[in-house]
């Protein structure tokens, strides 16, 4: 297994730019399933995940052509629906939680899909309940095999409907949505999740002559087409990364530019490192982070502890409190983490304390980051990364500490992290892949 050899302690500085947003990528490139002519999309993240998902698209027959690095082609026109049901597919599926996306498109298109228990991150329970729930509101009908651990669906003819979601499932909405794009009628959609990257694969649909309103809201309501046509899609930047970024800087103390940025998709993100009290300047879409020695937490007016919480958006996205709890570890002041979404995403504060760090893990929910101000210095140690988010939040970390640190089971960073080892050595950080 392969793993990162860091040596921290090291001020960066220069210009880096982020990928393609992979939540997106899993969501439009499952999209191009819905037509039989070509689909052109740019800016489209090299990473374990979404390459995997590429991967199932051409087992299903889908033709792809990749025309730069970060620019494909898809033509759906003569997919093989079948393959669905075979044990290959079960097994690719099983490797990656993006996987479960196809569902919506093959309903829509082939009138049956399947489910397979799906894999990704271990960060906690991850239900498909609004996935299957809005599927059957729509008249698929499922059976579950629990011998194969998979649902069955199939939906002779999809009508439109009424629905209101017990969650904001990202996922679950954008499975809906594009099962509803030809559904016969009106589907309305209640406490819809309105995300970014939502935001962008309607927008999408929109373009393949789907008819959705209130995009950017939590009531859509799309009215069924029979059919779409092909269309081009530029992604977004990773919002994740631009705010892991953000962190990196700071922890680092390091004068870093973060280029293209899509400072206009990031909502919150930028307020909630400034609230840290990490300095930034906006040039254009550039994000300019300078050197900062100390930065300080800025309390409530009451005087309380801040606490940083995820939210449904336009609140904080769960897959950056990661990086700023570790970010808040040099901070002057104390924040407490409430992870609400996932019971498993703080379990890698124990390396951190290794490190030096002082936290406390109250629950499998809530840490209190008590911060050190730089009076004393992080200590690298030997460590594992359990998911992509506290992978590279690790791997940060280890940037501002002192010493070598190595960091195992760096698949799941590549997962979602494009070239992160080649961008940050163009920075100035020590880190180099060992076997």
């Amino acid at each position: 297994m392969s793993a990162f050899e860091v040596i921290g302690g090291k001020r960066l500085k220069g210009g880096i730019t982020p990928q393609g947003a992979k939540n997106e990528a899993l969501q439009v490139i499952s999209a191009v399933l819905l037509t039989a002519e070509k689909v052109t999309i740019k800016n489209v993240p090299d990473i374990l995940d979404v390459n995997r998902l590429i991967e199932l698209l051409q087992l299903l027959n889908v033709k792809v052509e990749r025309l730069s690095k970060n620019t494909y082609t898809f033509l759906a026109d003569d997919v093989n629906p079948d393959y669905f049901g075979t044990s290959n597919f079960r097994d690719k599926s099983s490797k990656m939680r993006g996987s479960v996306m196809v569902a919506g498109p093959m309903l829509a298109r082939f009138k049956k899909a399947y489910i397979p228990k799906p894999g990704g991150d271990k960060i906690g329970r991850r239900r498909l309940d609004t996935h299957i729930i809005g599927f059957e509101k729509l008249g698929a009908k499922f059976e579950y095999d629990e011998k194969l651990d998979e649902f069955v669906l199939k939906a002779p003819e999809l009508t439109g409907t009424y629905m209101l979601l017990d969650e904001p499932s990202v996922t679950g909405t954008a499975n809906i949505v594009m099962a509803a794009v030809m559904a016969k009628g009106t589907t309305t959609i209640y406490h819809a999740a309105c995300e970014p990257y939502l935001q962008q694969l309607c927008k999408m649909l929109n373009g393949m002559g789907a008819k959705i309103k209130g995009i950017g809201s939590n009531l859509l309501e799309i009215e069924g087409v029979e059919k779409l046509h092909g269309t081009q899609h530029t992604m977004l930047p990773d919002m994740i990364e631009v705010g892991s970024f953000i962190g990196l800087a700071a922890m680092t103390q390091s004068e870093i530019t973060i280029k293209n940025a899509g400072i206009r998709h990031l909502g919150m993100i930028p307020d909630k490192f400034q609230q840290l009290g990490i300095k930034m300047d906006f040039r254009g879409d550039d994000i300019y982070i300078p050197q900062q020695d100390l930065y300080e937490v800025q309390r409530y007016f009451d005087g309380s502890t801040v606490t940083f919480s995820d939210h449904p958006w336009p609140g904080l996205t769960p897959d950056l409190l990661s990086i700023i709890l570790v970010t808040a570890i040099h901070a002057k002041g104390s924040v407490l983490i409430h992870q609400k979404m996932f019971e498993s995403r703080l379990f890698f504060v124990d390396k951190l304390i290794d490190m030096g760090a002082q936290i406390i893990l109250c629950d499998p929910h809530r840490a209190i980051v008590l911060g050190l101000e730089r009076k004393q210095q992080l200590r690298g140690v030997v460590m594992s990364s359990p998911d992509i988010r506290a992978g590279v939040s690790l791997l940060f970390t280890a940037l501002s500490a002192k010493g070598k640190s190595v960091i195992q089971n760096i698949e799941q960073i590549h997962r979602g992290y494009q070239d992160i080892e080649a961008r940050l050595r163009s920075l100035g950080a020590d880190i180099k892949t060992v076997h």
